[in-house]
């Protein structure tokens, strides 16, 4: 019997599409458990689907949309260009595992602004880490 090598590295595609798929549930504060029940597939599935060891099928994906609230399209917002025009199997997926909206401080900050209930109030806070970030400060936290 023979057997399919193994996939040596997921294709980046793969793991852009997990990365959203991690950063849109984490920020719903949804478990990997309780968005695998709305595929009907473990959490250890949810997690090889947001490393990218798991292609995700096209009817889960829109399954996924559905459960986490989004457009299909979400799951491919922000792909660089570049991947966009030609076969990404060749290429390392080191070009997307930077993404800082993927990392969890970036969630949390995301997520809590939006608890901020004053659009006033909120608005101000966008200026105000806007202006910081412009003047390339950087405070040092103790």
């Amino acid at each position: 019997m023979s057997r399919r090598p193994p996939k040596e590295v997921p294709d980046p595609i793969d793991i852009h599409v997990g990365q959203r798929l991690k950063a849109r549930r984490v920020g719903l504060r949804i478990s990997q458990s309780e968005i695998g029940k709305s595929l009907d597939v473990t959490f250890q599935q949810i997690q090889k689907y947001e490393n990218g060891a798991n292609r995700i099928g096209a009817s889960n994906l829109y399954k996924l949309a559905q459960a986490l609230n989004v457009d299909v399209s979400y799951f491919f917002d922000e792909l660089p260009s570049s991947t966009r025009l030609k076969s990404l199997s060749d290429q390392p997926a080191e070009g997307f595992q930077h993404d800082p909206m993927t990392q969890p401080e970036s969630i949390k900050l995301v997520h809590n602004y939006f608890r901020i209930g004053s659009p006033g109030v909120r608005g101000r806070v966008f200026q105000l880490v806007k202006s910081i970030a412009d003047a390339g400060v950087f405070i040092e936290a103790d």
